[in-house]
C-alpha cells in the first residue's frame, strides 16, 4: 500500500523516501533543513544586499560591452519573470533560447511577446531536426530514464558558450527554491553535465553530434573556476511566488500559462505526462506540487485532488500530443507500445564522466587558491 507524506504529497513509491514518526517524508524535511534560513527575520535585507551586489558587479563587467549578462528563456513562467525583472533592475541582458524542434506555439508566442515588449535581443539556437530526432531515437532504444538530458545539456552548453563569447560572468536563470527547491529523486533523472554519457548512447546507433551544443565537466569547470562564469538563480533574491509572477506576466505581457511546470515544450509535456508515468512509474507532479505545498503556495488537499487526474488538462489534449509525437517521430502506435513495455536500463550502463565531477568537487577544491575560494564562497545564489 502506498503511503503519502502527511505534509506534502510525495509517497512511498519513491525508492529512497523515508518517513519520520510524525509522517513527514525525508524529501520535504530535507527541503526545510536546507532552506531554514528563510525563517531569518533579516532574510529580506540579506536578499536585497546580495541582489545589489550582483547588479553592481554585472553592470561593472558589462561596461563597454553590448550586454551585462545572459538570461536563458524557455517560455516558462520562472524564466519569463526573470527576464522581465532583470530588465526592470536596469541590466542589459541577451536572452538566449534553445529550439530543439519541440517548442509549442504558445511558448513561441510568450517568448516573442516578452522580448518584443522589453526591447531585448534574443538569440535562438536551432538544432537540426534530423540530428535531434536521431539522438532521441538513440535514447529511446537505450531505455534510460533521462531523455530530457539532451535538451538540458544543450541549453546549459549554449548559455556558457554565449557568456564566454561576450566576456560575461553571469548566467541569470529562473531556477528557484520556491518552485523547484525539493531534491529530485535519484532515479528520476541523470547528471546533466554528462557529455560522455550522451555521446556513448548516441554512438551505439552511429549518431554524430554536429549542430547540438554539448557540455561536459571539463568545459563546465573551466567556465566556473577559470573564467568565473557564475550561475545566478535570480528569483532567490526575492520572495518569489509563481502565482504572483504569472498574474504579472498575464497582465503586462499577454502571457498564457501552462498547466504544469516545464509544459512549454510539447515533448517535455508528453514525456512527463505520458512516458514517465507509463514506462518508468514516475509522476513528476508529485515533486512539483509538493514544492508548492511546502512553500505555502498550494493547499495539500488541492494537490492530492490534482494527482487523482491524469497529468494533462484533458484526455483530448493528451491524445493530441500523442498523435503529434507519433507523427513527428515517424512512429506507429505499435512502436510506442513496444517502447513503453521494454524494461528500464540505467545510464550507468554507459560511459560517464559523473565520477569526474564528483572527484573535482571533493578533491580539487582543496587545491584552489584562497583568493578563488573566497570568490566561490561569495555565491549570489541564496542556499
Amino acid at each position: 500500500m502506498i503511503k503519502v507524506c502527511s505534509r506534502c504529497v510525495m509517497d512511498s513509491s519513491i525508492k529512497d523516501l523515508t518517513f519520520s514518526r510524525n509522517g513527514y517524508c525525508s524529501y520535504c524535511q530535507d527541503f526545510f533543513n536546507r532552506y531554514s534560513f528563510q525563517e531569518n527575520k533579516n532574510i529580506e535585507e540579506i536578499k536585497l544586499e546580495k541582489l545589489n551586489k550582483f547588479l553592481k558587479e554585472a553592470k561593472a563587467i558589462g561596461k563597454g560591452k553590448k550586454y551585462d549578462c545572459i538570461v536563458g528563456i524557455s517560455g516558462g513562467v520562472d524564466s519569463a519573470w526573470t527576464l522581465v525583472e532583470v530588465v526592470k533592475k536596469g541590466l542589459r541582458p541577451l536572452a538566449v533560447h534553445m529550439d530543439n524542434g519541440w517548442n509549442s506555439e504558445l511558448a513561441q508566442s510568450n517568448i516573442s511577446n516578452i522580448v518584443s515588449k522589453l526591447g531585448v535581443d534574443l538569440y535562438t539556437h536551432v538544432i537540426e531536426w534530423n540530428e535531434y530526432k536521431n539522438l532521441m531515437e538513440s535514447f529511446f532504444k537505450s531505455n534510460v530514464v533521462d531523455i530530457e538530458i539532451l535538451y538540458d545539456n544543450a541549453f546549459l552548453a549554449l548559455l556558457y558558450q554565449q557568456a564566454h563569447k561576450y566576456g560575461l560572468r553571469h548566467l541569470v536563470a529562473g531556477t528557484n527554491s520556491s518552485t523547484e527547491g525539493m531534491r529530485m529523486p535519484k532515479d528520476w533523472n541523470w547528471f546533466k553535465l554528462d557529455k560522455t554519457n550522451i555521446k556513448d548512447i548516441a554512438s551505439k546507433n552511429n549518431v554524430r553530434i554536429k549542430t547540438m551544443p554539448i557540455i561536459g565537466v571539463k568545459f563546465w569547470f573551466y567556465c566556473e573556476y577559470i573564467k568565473r562564469i557564475r550561475w545566478i538563480s535570480f528569483p532567490e533574491f526575492f520572495s518569489y511566488k509563481k502565482d504572483e509572477a504569472t498574474k504579472m506576466l498575464i497582465k503586462e505581457y499577454s502571457y498564457k500559462p501552462y498547466p504544469y511546470k516545464h509544459y512549454e515544450s510539447i515533448f517535455t509535456r508528453f514525456y512527463q505526462g505520458y512516458i514517465l508515468p507509463n514506462k518508468f512509474n514516475i509522476d513528476k507532479r508529485k515533486l512539483h506540487l509538493s514544492n508548492l505545498v511546502v512553500t505555502s503556495q498550494m493547499n495539500r488537499k488541492d494537490a492530492l485532488k490534482e494527482l487523482e487526474g491524469i497529468p494533462y488538462n484533458s484526455e483530448k489534449e493528451l491524445n493530441e500530443d500523442l498523435e503529434y509525437f507519433l507523427k513527428k517521430m515517424n512512429w506507429s502506435q505499435k512502436d510506442l507500445e513496444v517502447y513503453i513495455n521494454k524494461p528500464r536500463s540505467e545510464h550507468f550502463h554507459y560511459k560517464s564522466e559523473k565520477w569526474l565531477f564528483e572527484f573535482l568537487n571533493t578533491k580539487i577544491k582543496n587545491l584552489i587558491p584562497n583568493k578563488l575560494k573566497s570568490f566561490l564562497r561569495n555565491s549570489y545564489t541564496i542556499r
